[in-house]
């Protein structure tokens, strides 16, 4: 008598299992997996990604599938955390075998080059728009897990990258003035819609974060919101000089043609950079760090006493009131 697997068997058999090369994962024959723990802490961080509210149904399924790994990468970057693997919820409106394919081909390709490998999970039918979740686990030493408390007054303000491209892909994604404005420019349209669409976790800054950082997150709704969070768990406030805030040269181009403003880079989400405090006797040691694993890192202003909100200057010194903080889904 053989045994006739069904629909979701078969589509965990054709897209998934391939993927699960990890002996702990047992082939996905089984309902659970194992992760040696080594010695080490596990640190766990869960994300979703839904259609129509984190990427446009029409976006390459390929990309989807890294952008859904990769935020969660960005969160155990941020907490010092190396990947040690992570399982998979799939919501579908139906088993697209061309979709599956390339979504299936993009996260195995991500999850070999991060070395995060997948374990398991679930594959489910939804009447509503597609959903993808992703569990994921890494390793820290015992005790260094770097959280959003800790930063004191003195600290300085560190963000990796650039600020606010990925908020402005989308809106260049929907034909927005930004799209108008840079009419000219394709690379940086391209640029943009691709930050959006594929965020680069500082996986490798990882180390670095653990060494020299006294609080840390990653900027995923907004680093103004971000900001604020890591302050209220601290127990502080901060100033930051907005002229100090990195911007990509597209960004830098549309604020130059007024087509954006400071304020709409700080408050979009999607960054998926890693913002953090570091002692300034140690910016200096935390800023060679990064160069040397290719990640450029900006000091944009210092953690204040006080419970006040962080409070952001202007080019003259003058405080910016901003009318929203951050990306907030409800």
């Amino acid at each position: 008598m053989t045994h006739d697997p069904s629909g979701e068997d078969s589509l965990i058999a054709r897209y998934f299992k391939p993927l699960a090369t990890d002996p702990g994962a047992f082939g996905l024959v089984d309902d659970a997996a194992i992760i040696p723990a080594d010695g080490d802490d596990i640190v766990v961080n869960t994300d979703a990604i839904v259609e129509g509210v984190h990427y446009l149904p029409d976006d390459p399924p390929g990309t989807i599938a890294r952008k859904a790994l990769r935020v969660n990468l960005s969160d155990l970057a941020a907490k010092g955390a190396v990947p040690a693997g992570f399982l998979l919820t799939l919501a579908l409106r139906q088993a697209d075998e061309a979709w599956l394919s390339a979504f299936a081909h993009g996260l195995g390709e991500d999850a070999t080059a991060f070395g995060c490998p997948l374990l398991g999970g679930d594959t489910v039918s939804t009447p509503g728009p597609v959903m993808i979740s992703i569990t994921a686990w890494g390793r820290v030493p015992r005790g260094r897990m770097v959280h959003r408390f800790g930063a004191r007054p003195g600290d300085c303000v560190m963000v990796t990258g650039t600020i606010g491209d990925a908020g402005l892909g989308l809106a260049v994604q929907k034909g927005g003035v930004e799209a108008a404005a840079l009419a000219d420019d394709p690379a940086a349209r391209e640029m943009l819609v691709d930050r959006y669409r594929v965020p680069q976790p500082r996986v490798a800054l990882a180390a670095a974060v653990r060494d020299f950082a006294t609080a840390s997150m990653d900027v995923s709704d907004g680093l103004a919101g971000d900001l604020t969070k890591l302050c209220s768990a601290s127990g502080v406030s901060a100033d930051i000089a907005l002229s100090r805030l990195p911007t990509s040269s597209a960004g830098a181009k549309l604020l130059a043609l007024g087509a954006t403003r400071l304020e709409n880079l700080i408050s979009g989400g999607d960054d998926y950079e890693i913002m953090c405090t570091v002692p300034a006797t140690r910016r200096e040691a935390f800023t060679a760090a990064a160069v040397a694993r290719g990640i450029a890192v900006s000091d944009i202003g210092s953690i204040v006493e006080g419970p006040a909100a962080p409070r952001f200057f202007d080019g003259q010194g003058c405080a910016v009131t901003l009318k929203r903080l951050s990306f907030s889904h409800f």
